[in-house]
């Protein structure tokens, strides 16, 4: 069993999108510019939104983080991101999800312009990526293309089952591993909550993807040898053990699971920082789109 070092392979992203930022700021351009909107206090989406501004500072972008109170309207944050699309000094901005539950959050997502939807959440974004055409891919299914990439896992042939059928990792990564490219060619099944006789399913993957939100839930009975796991759950669960509270429990019981695996993402470490690459690498590719630079 191998662990997936997700920390390390963002390091090495990071080193190489610095050195692009360094170059095209030698040719005379501007920083790149991404903005993250939060609506509320959420805690958790507070510790994500700060990671992603210090990410940026790490790299050499600008970055505004505008935070605002959970009792904004659903009008005023449409305002804002109207504002955000007109604005040509920002590249790429993200509006951080969940939203508070009085706002309609297909509606936000729809408002984005796609020149700027670093996320890859809209409409425009979600259609090209389902034709195989250019596009600002959703940040945690790219940054799982990416890990499957580095460690070179091989997927062509191989049976992938995902877990979760959210809009945000188990579709657009259903559509990507199916794709003809590398990592791709894989027979998918995505599975949900409603899907019957899962265990007998999982049990026949190659590359098993935990994406449900549900801690703990994959199981190592529920796994084969030798396949990989690739957990992207990411729910907080009480602790007694630190500070806080309470700590980041994944979608898979590593300890049943892990042993049985040929490789396995942890959490945290595993995709969550790759998902952060991943939104630098669409801001860098806003910005390049922008000025015609390559």
């Amino acid at each position: 069993m191998k662990i997936i070092d997700g920390k390390t392979v963002a390091k090495k992203k990071k080193t190489l999108i610095a050195e692009e930022v360094n170059r095209l700021s030698q040719s005379g351009y501007r920083s790149p510019h991404l903005v993250a909107v939060l609506v509320g206090d959420d805690p958790a989406s507070l510790t994500y939104v700060n990671f992603k501004v210090k990410d940026c500072e790490e790299v050499g972008f600008q970055s505004t983080f505008t935070h605002l109170k959970t009792q904004t309207s659903e009008n005023e944050l449409l305002e804002v991101i109207d504002d955000l699309n007109r604005d040509p000094g920002v590249d790429g901005f993200i509006v951080q999800l969940p939203l508070p539950d009085h706002i309609d959050e297909q509606k936000i997502i729809e408002s984005i312009s796609p020149d700027k939807d670093v996320d890859g959440f809209t409409p425009v974004s979600m259609g090209r990526m389902i034709q195989g055409l250019p596009s600002f891919l959703p940040a945690t299914p790219y940054g799982i293309i990416q890990l499957l990439s580095e460690y070179e896992v091989e997927t062509e042939g191989k049976s992938c089952v995902i877990i979760g059928r959210s809009n945000i990792v188990g579709t657009p990564l259903s559509i990507l591993l199916s794709r003809k490219t590398n990592p791709g060619n894989c027979t998918v099944t995505l599975c949900h909550s409603r899907t019957g006789n899962l265990a007998e399913i999982t049990q026949q993957a190659d590359i098993l993807v935990a994406a449900l939100g549900s801690p703990r839930f994959l199981t190592g009975d529920m796994v084969k040898n030798g396949a990989v796991v690739i957990d992207v759950g990411t729910t907080r669960v009480p602790s007694e053990k630190t500070k806080s509270g309470w700590k980041l429990s994944g979608d898979v019981d590593f300890e049943s699971v892990a042993p049985k695996c040929s490789l396995i993402s942890p959490v945290p470490g595993g995709v969550g920082p790759m998902t952060r690459i991943a939104l630098l690498q669409n801001t860098l590719s806003a910005f390049k789109n922008k000025h015609g630079v390559s």
